[in-house]
């Protein structure tokens, strides 16, 4: 019965894998910064636009409550790691990540593939995050991101 639970487990993770991989792409250079004024209708408007890029790209691993989903995918809902360092969220969503997380305490080794092609999508996304699932993360802008770099895709 273990034995069945950890391959349905594995199957489960491929498939989200392959599903939500992010595409390749370039970053436009011109980018404003959205939040950076304060002004509630282009915060409303990012909002918005983060929870888009959610539905679309984060979901299948992180879940509709942003709970992830145990010993495979990590929480993003009141996740210490997540809060411990928004410009780092930022470069995962861009970039992905093979490195191991530990977050509230558990262990998570799941390779994260690049989720958005561009800064300004990875704000968007990140902000939605920091403002749902519980947390009360506040905000990163475009300005306080723009020494991560975007690291070159290769294209299939």
């Amino acid at each position: 019965m273990k034995r069945v639970a950890h391959i349905t487990i594995l199957l489960v993770s491929f498939t989200l894998f392959f599903i939500s991989c992010g595409g390749g792409g370039q970053q436009t250079s011109e980018q404003k910064d959205t939040k950076a004024d304060g002004n509630p209708e282009d915060i409303k408007a990012q909002l918005a636009k983060g929870e888009q890029i959610y539905k679309s790209k984060c979901i299948g691993c992180h879940q509709v409550t942003g709970l992830g989903i145990p010993n495979v995918f990590p929480p993003l809902a009141n996740s210490d790691y997540l809060l411990a360092d928004k410009v780092r969220a930022i470069a995962q969503t861009l970039n992905g990540s093979k490195t191991e997380l530990i977050v509230n305490g558990n262990k998570f080794t799941q390779e994260m593939v690049p989720q958005v092609d561009t800064k300004e999508d990875a704000v968007a996304v990140i902000n939605y995050v920091l403002n749902n699932f519980g947390n009360n993360g506040g905000y990163v802008t475009l300005s306080e991101v723009q020494g991560v770099v975007i690291k070159p895709r290769v294209k299939k």
